[in-house]
């Protein structure tokens, strides 16, 4: 009798998966009617779903597993597929021939692995928009992930161990739109690393160990509207640097160690930038005279302005620099 149940609940499975075309829906996972769509998020899930995952799939998201490995022949069950999610596993490495089955994915995010090497052309298979390898453990970036004249667009590189980003990686990006390389270890960017950036949007630097920026350093990004300096070592900026930016809205300055900006940082715009600048030692003296006059022309563009306060000389120390005086900065003769 309980060989005759267990056969009829497996025909009933089955008739369940088959009824008007749907598929099966792997264990340890939740699917959309269609099958299109799998969500995966069981820790207990180890391996791969190759199992009654449906040829049509073609949105796959595998998140907070104990995954450690995934291989062509994975992907290759699934070669509709345009978007992978594989965020918080276990994943350590990726072979070079990654993606070859899947020529249809454009979107794929590895946040949160344990990543440090990726070898040449893991990338290179299929025409990708939008890469994401956040929060892994990646100590060098390579030019050889991705093959040249790239279609990326979205390209997440943030809280890795990277020391430098080398300019032939970049150059072969030439649609970037948004590119965040926060939370590293940068010292500097390589002089032409944005040279082809032209329609780059926004781009994070925050969190790094950069001290300073050559003059020049965005001169080719005519487009960014969005610029992440904040959490750095800053000590000083050329009064050049945002020449041409004319489209920019937002810059973070806040907590690096700037004492004054140059006069003619921030430029004149029909619509000035909205700006943060706290957590800096700024010098209240006759140097401080520009960014003093534009706080107080612009007021409303800068988030946190009583938190603007002077670190020096002692007589002001912890005064609001928007409410000092000329005779207070010594601009009175």
């Amino acid at each position: 009798m309980n060989l005759w149940l267990l056969l009829a609940l497996i025909v009933l499975a089955d008739c369940r998966c088959q009824k008007q075309g749907t598929q099966c829906c792997p264990d340890l996972c939740s699917c959309s009617l269609s099958g299109a769509e799998v969500v995966c998020s069981q820790s207990s899930l180890t391996h791969f779903p190759v199992e009654d995952l449906s040829r049509d799939t073609t949105q796959l998201s595998i998140q907070s597993t104990n995954l450690s490995i995934i291989t062509t022949s994975h992907l290759s069950a699934v070669p509709l597929l345009n978007k992978l999610h594989l965020y918080h596993n276990k994943l350590q490495s990726l072979p070079s021939d990654l993606l070859r089955g899947v020529p249809r994915l454009n979107t794929l995010d590895l946040t949160g692995n344990q990543l440090v090497h990726l070898p040449p052309n893991v990338f290179s298979h299929t025409p990708l928009f939008s890469l994401v390898l956040k929060n892994n453990l990646i100590e060098k970036a390579d030019a050889e992930w991705l093959p040249d004249n790239s279609s990326l667009t979205w390209l997440d590189l943030s809280g890795n161990r990277l020391t430098d980003v080398p300019s032939a990686l970049l150059h072969k990006l030439p649609h970037l739109v948004n590119l965040d390389l926060s939370d590293n270890n940068l010292k500097e960017l390589q002089a032409d690393a944005l040279d082809r950036l032209h329609h780059l949007e926004s781009l994070n630097l925050a969190g790094n160990n950069l001290s300073t920026l050559r003059p020049t350093t965005f001169t080719n990004t005519p487009q960014l509207t969005q610029l992440f300096l904040q959490e750095n070592r800053l000590q000083e900026l050329p009064a050049t640097l945002l020449q041409g930016l004319q489209h920019l809205k937002m810059l973070l300055l806040n907590q690096n160690q700037l004492r004054q900006l140059p006069s003619g940082l921030l430029g004149e715009r029909d619509s000035p930038i909205l700006v943060i600048l706290t957590g800096n030692p700024w010098v209240c003296d006759e140097k401080m005279e520009y960014l003093w006059k534009w706080l107080s022309i612009h007021p409303q563009n800068v988030f946190f302005l009583e938190e603007v306060i002077c670190a020096g000389p002692e007589a002001l120390k912890r005064r609001q620099v928007a409410s000092l005086t000329e005779n207070e900065l010594g601009l009175v003769k």
